[in-house]
């Protein structure tokens, strides 16, 4: 019985994602609030977000998650995101294999963005690195953080109050308040002030 209950709570949350329209919003919205830790006022959640771990995840108010993104935050891991979060379509938010995501307030994702916060382990040669596991890290983006289109935040970062990460970068570092950054691996461009 219960495998049957699991099936079919399965397809009602497939369905729940792919209603379309502001009445698939609604619907996300009302059924969603309570499977969070919490959940504040005005959360917008686009058709064809997946989001799994619901009861790993906050969320402040004012979000609006974009279409087609993912968020991921599975055993013993922990998303945390504040007030007025607003994200483009495609963006990946995971925090999966035990990693730790922190988003501040009043942060901009462009569209897909990728924010991982652990990786595989490769440190033996002996083994396929499928086989190795996974090494969890944390990610802070704190407040005023804009990253644009195709950026990609590795493990162990954190990105100070009021920066900007250009289009296509990859983040292997923490970066500085204020700080313009850009490039494979992402350097500083400027300074905002």
């Amino acid at each position: 019985m219960f495998k049957i209950f699991i099936e079919f709570t399965e397809w009602i949350n497939h369905l729940l994602i792919w209603m379309p329209g502001v009445i698939g919003v609604k619907v996300r919205k009302i059924l969603y609030k309570n499977r969070f830790i919490s959940c504040g006022k005005n959360v917008n959640i686009s058709k064809g977000c997946y989001i799994r771990d619901f009861k790993n995840i906050n969320f402040g108010k004012n979000i609006n998650i974009g279409v087609n993104s993912q968020i991921y935050a599975g055993k013993d891991s922990k998303i945390s995101v504040g007030n007025n979060l607003s994200t483009n379509s495609n963006v990946m938010i995971n925090a999966d294999c035990g990693g730790y995501i922190e988003i501040r307030d009043n942060v901009l994702l462009g569209p897909n963005v990728v924010i991982r916060a652990s990786n595989h382990a490769y440190s033996r040669t002996d083994i396929p690195i499928n086989q190795q596991g996974h090494i969890a890290g944390r990610i802070i983006l704190h407040e005023d953080v804009w990253l644009g289109a195709n950026v990609i935040i590795l493990p162990n970062v954190e990105i100070g109050k009021g920066s900007i990460v250009a289009a296509g970068s990859v983040v292997t570092k923490n970066v500085g308040d204020y700080s313009i950054v850009g490039g494979v691996p992402a350097k500083l461009i400027e300074m905002r002030k």
